[in-house]
């Protein structure tokens, strides 16, 4: 679909971030047996049921705005988790790979902030605020697991650093 207009480019926005959690929510397991540190553990694993959420909720603006779910692919999160993949092969130390996976996380995060700010905003300007409300409930809950991500983060890099 070419983009020559704003509802278009919503559109083909909302493909793309339903892609990126579809891969998203494939990709979440791997990170969960990959960490070693309880707490990170449970924040993947706790975002992964927030991500099936977040699918659902995409799936319900897309059938109201163009009455069809065709996810386009996102390049963009699929090099972030292939990013990710390497750190976790690549790690040799438990806490390296912990603050990796972190990092990557983390990556992840800020790109699915700065999609759903991006949808919130254009639903918001082309009158549609039940999807604005929508993608602003996935925006913050992208935030609260950057956040918690953000905290784990300080222990593991420690960690990781003594490693050194």
């Amino acid at each position: 679909m070419k983009s020559d207009n704003l509802l278009k480019l919503y559109f083909d926005q909302l493909d793309q971030i339903h892609s990126a959690e579809t891969q998203i929510r494939e990709a979440l397991p791997k990170m969960i047996e990959a960490a070693t540190e309880p707490e990170l553990k449970v924040a993947l694993q706790n975002h992964l049921e927030q991500t099936t959420d977040h699918a659902v909720r995409l799936d319900k603006i897309l059938m109201e705005a163009k009455g069809v779910v065709d996810p386009k692919p996102c390049k963009g999160i699929a090099a972030l988790i292939s990013e990710g993949e390497d750190i976790i092969q690549d790690a040799t130390d438990d806490s390296v790979r912990d603050a990796g996976i972190v990092a990557s996380a983390q990556k992840i995060e800020h790109y699915e902030m700065a999609a759903y700010g991006t949808l919130r905003t254009f639903a918001e300007i082309l009158g549609n605020p039940e999807h604005a409300d929508l993608l602003d409930q996935t925006l913050e809950e992208e935030k609260y697991a950057d956040a918690i991500l953000t905290s784990i983060a300080d222990t593991a890099n420690d960690k990781a650093h003594k490693v050194a």
